[in-house]
């Protein structure tokens, strides 16, 4: 039996009833539905619905039903007719690799949307999709805390990806934009696992720091904690010479710094989202277990791994327990907690800032180095540097709504 192919493409006021409508004519001549998509902005309706027809008589009266339907309910129709081998053509790209793009900042511009479509278009890729992830943006109210998010879904093979994801990296820095590069494959689509380095990460400042200020020793360590987080000298010669210099320092001052701890902004939304969707999420920091559970306790975090400190008749020895919790050893306890709670490493997600924070970001599914280091960044898979530590749920594909339901 010959059959025909059309492409209908619907723009116009959107309004309940129209897809309704216009399938209710297509049903009525028997179409078989080959694709149908939506999408509505600022109350704009675009809709197009691929169908198969029996040529001939049936064919012809669908189409002048359609533009009948279409000018009763106030929108514009067109039809482009699809030939066998265009349409056999479409079906086979079906099997092309996928990824997601996410781009973020506290706003989008053109110039900044034009760059990452360019790279997308002279790899010869195509945009299946694109969403926006953020709520819309008032022009006359001020926001307190900006954020504007978009996600592209693209198809197509990419021969070199560490090629693709530098480009996106050079236009991050030049434009003052993220932009995450990941596989969309049943990994991403089902993160389990979230595993944060606390200190310039989960909060705006470095204990340690903070903590030499008030023992009178705050320059000294700072070269050392600056220096280690640059990745110029070994995390742990530089966690044992800031130790030695904070002894004497009062356990009153750690209870002081720990109730006035810094979190950082879009953390809470981050926790309170994870935690509702029911994902695993640790602690996993060169710093102290003394801050790390009371953030645990304030975010509902899961599991903490961190240095314990040395406490002998109220102050501290200068010494510590157990093993030092460098980058080597994040990245353990990151498989160790994937393998405990039965969670594939793809399904895992790592964000730090720092040099020692490399391993863990390398080993997860997914590494975000967050307003972290030059060095950190160009070495990550992905990076958040425009606006808090809630654009992590952006990579996870998250939408405001869905985030804002729960708030």
């Amino acid at each position: 039996m010959a059959t025909d192919i059309f492409l209908l493409s619907i723009s116009g006021p959107d309004r309940p009833g129209l897809t309704s409508g216009l399938t209710g004519v297509l049903a009525e001549y028997g179409a078989k539905v080959l694709d149908i998509g939506q999408a509505n902005i600022h109350e704009t309706l675009s809709l197009g619905i691929m169908f198969e027809i029996k040529s001939g008589k049936k064919s012809a009266a669908v189409l002048k039903d359609l533009l009948f339907k279409a000018y009763e309910l106030g929108i514009k129709a067109k039809f482009r007719p699809i030939s066998l081998n265009e349409y056999e053509h479409w079906v086979g790209l079906q099997g092309k690799d996928r990824y997601i793009v996410t781009i973020l900042g506290e706003k989008l511009a053109a110039e900044q949307i034009s760059e990452v479509t360019k790279i997308i278009s002279e790899k010869n890729l195509n945009i299946d999709s694109i969403k926006r992830l953020t709520g819309r943006l008032s022009l006359v109210k001020k926001e307190e805390y900006p954020r504007a998010s978009i996600q592209l879904s693209i198809r197509g093979k990419i021969n070199n990806k560490s090629e693709f994801t530098e480009k996106f990296m050079q236009i991050s820095k030049e434009l003052d934009v993220d932009i995450a590069f990941q596989e969309d494959n049943i990994f991403r689509r089902n993160r389990r696992l979230v595993c944060f380095d606390m200190d310039s990460t989960l909060i705006q400042t470095e204990v340690i720091d903070e903590l030499a200020e008030l023992a009178g020793v705050g320059e000294q360590v700072k070269a050392i904690t600056e220096s280690a987080m640059q990745g110029e000298i070994d995390f742990n010669e530089s966690f044992k010479r800031r130790m030695k210099l904070l002894k004497g320092l009062s356990e009153e001052v750690l209870q002081d710094v720990a109730k006035n701890l810094p979190i950082t902004k879009g953390a809470r939304r981050l926790m309170d989202t994870l935690n509702s969707y029911g994902f695993k999420t640790a602690i996993l920091s060169g710093g102290f277990t003394y801050f790390g559970h009371y953030l645990q306790k304030e975010l509902g975090i899961d599991y903490v791994y961190a240095n314990q400190l040395e406490i002998k008749d109220g102050a501290l020895t200068g010494g510590y327990i157990g093993e030092i919790v460098d980058g080597n050893k994040k990245a353990e306890y990151l498989r160790e907690i994937a393998e405990k709670e039965g969670i594939d490493i793809s399904q895992t997600i790592a964000v730090g800032d720092g040099a020692n924070d490399l391993p863990m970001l390398n080993l997860a599914g997914l590494g975000i180095a967050f307003h972290a280091k030059p060095k950190v960044k160009d070495n990550a898979q992905s990076s958040i540097s425009s606006i808090g530590l809630d654009g992590v749920l952006y990579l996870l594909g998250y939408h405001d709504r869905h985030i804002d339901l729960l708030e």
